[in-house]
Protein backbone atom coordinates (compact mmCIF):
# COMPACT_ATOMS: atom_id res chain seq x y z
CA UNK A 1 0.00 0.00 0.00
CA UNK A 2 1.25 3.26 -1.38
CA UNK A 3 1.13 6.42 1.04
CA UNK A 4 -0.36 9.71 -0.05
CA UNK A 5 0.28 12.71 1.53
CA UNK A 6 -1.81 16.29 1.65
CA UNK A 7 0.36 19.56 2.01
CA UNK A 8 0.37 22.87 2.54
CA UNK A 9 2.41 25.40 1.02
CA UNK A 10 2.70 28.97 2.04
CA UNK A 11 3.36 31.66 -0.98
CA UNK A 12 5.58 34.32 -1.60
CA UNK A 13 2.27 36.36 -1.51
CA UNK A 14 1.16 34.67 1.99
CA UNK A 15 -1.84 32.77 0.60
CA UNK A 16 -1.48 29.42 1.37
CA UNK A 17 -1.87 26.14 -1.56
CA UNK A 18 -3.48 22.93 -0.24
CA UNK A 19 -3.03 19.58 -2.72
CA UNK A 20 -2.06 15.58 -2.55
CA UNK A 21 0.88 14.15 -3.64
CA UNK A 22 3.23 10.76 -2.86
CA UNK A 23 6.36 12.54 -2.45
CA UNK A 24 5.66 16.13 -0.98
CA UNK A 25 9.21 17.35 -1.25
CA UNK A 26 9.48 16.63 -5.21
CA UNK A 27 5.91 18.35 -5.37
CA UNK A 28 7.22 21.30 -3.82
CA UNK A 29 10.32 21.29 -5.74
CA UNK A 30 7.96 20.94 -9.27
CA UNK A 31 6.12 24.08 -8.10
CA UNK A 32 9.10 26.22 -7.00
CA UNK A 33 10.05 25.09 -10.78
CA UNK A 34 6.94 26.62 -12.36
CA UNK A 35 5.93 22.93 -13.00
CA UNK A 36 3.24 22.36 -10.11
CA UNK A 37 -0.44 23.97 -10.12
CA UNK A 38 -1.38 26.90 -12.08
CA UNK A 39 -2.25 28.66 -9.23
CA UNK A 40 1.23 28.76 -7.69
CA UNK A 41 3.22 29.35 -10.70
CA UNK A 42 2.82 32.88 -10.43
CA UNK A 43 3.34 33.20 -6.57
CA UNK A 44 6.83 31.36 -6.58
CA UNK A 45 8.61 30.28 -4.27
CA UNK A 46 6.79 28.53 -2.24
CA UNK A 47 7.69 26.78 1.19
CA UNK A 48 6.08 23.60 2.55
CA UNK A 49 4.56 24.43 6.12
CA UNK A 50 2.28 21.31 6.55
CA UNK A 51 1.85 17.85 5.47
CA UNK A 52 0.14 14.87 7.16
CA UNK A 53 0.09 10.82 5.90
CA UNK A 54 -3.06 9.60 4.12
CA UNK A 55 -4.11 5.77 3.66
CA UNK A 56 -4.48 5.98 0.12
CA UNK A 57 -5.17 8.83 -2.60
CA UNK A 58 -9.35 8.69 -1.54
CA UNK A 59 -8.35 9.39 1.95
CA UNK A 60 -5.86 12.30 0.96
CA UNK A 61 -8.53 13.90 -1.59
CA UNK A 62 -11.18 13.54 1.08
CA UNK A 63 -8.52 15.10 3.82
CA UNK A 64 -7.41 18.25 1.16
CA UNK A 65 -11.29 19.02 0.59
CA UNK A 66 -11.83 19.55 4.46
CA UNK A 67 -8.84 21.23 4.62
CA UNK A 68 -9.95 23.76 1.60
CA UNK A 69 -12.98 24.30 3.66
CA UNK A 70 -11.86 25.64 6.87
CA UNK A 71 -11.98 28.92 8.00
CA UNK A 72 -8.64 30.63 7.08
CA UNK A 73 -7.94 31.22 10.44
CA UNK A 74 -8.15 27.03 10.94
CA UNK A 75 -5.75 27.28 7.42
CA UNK A 76 -3.50 29.21 9.57
CA UNK A 77 -3.41 27.44 12.61
CA UNK A 78 -2.60 24.26 10.32
CA UNK A 79 0.15 26.14 8.26
CA UNK A 80 1.51 27.16 11.76
CA UNK A 81 1.52 24.46 13.30
CA UNK A 82 4.53 23.05 11.58
CA UNK A 83 4.04 19.29 11.61
CA UNK A 84 6.28 17.24 9.55
CA UNK A 85 7.25 20.56 7.77
CA UNK A 86 9.80 22.84 7.02
CA UNK A 87 9.99 25.94 8.66
CA UNK A 88 6.70 27.83 9.53
CA UNK A 89 6.10 32.15 9.50
CA UNK A 90 3.47 33.20 11.69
Amino acid sequence: MSEWYVYIVRCVDGSLYTGVAKDVASRVRRHNAGQGAKYTRGRRPVSLVHQEPAADRSAALRREREIKRLPAVEKLRLAGSGSGAGEAEP
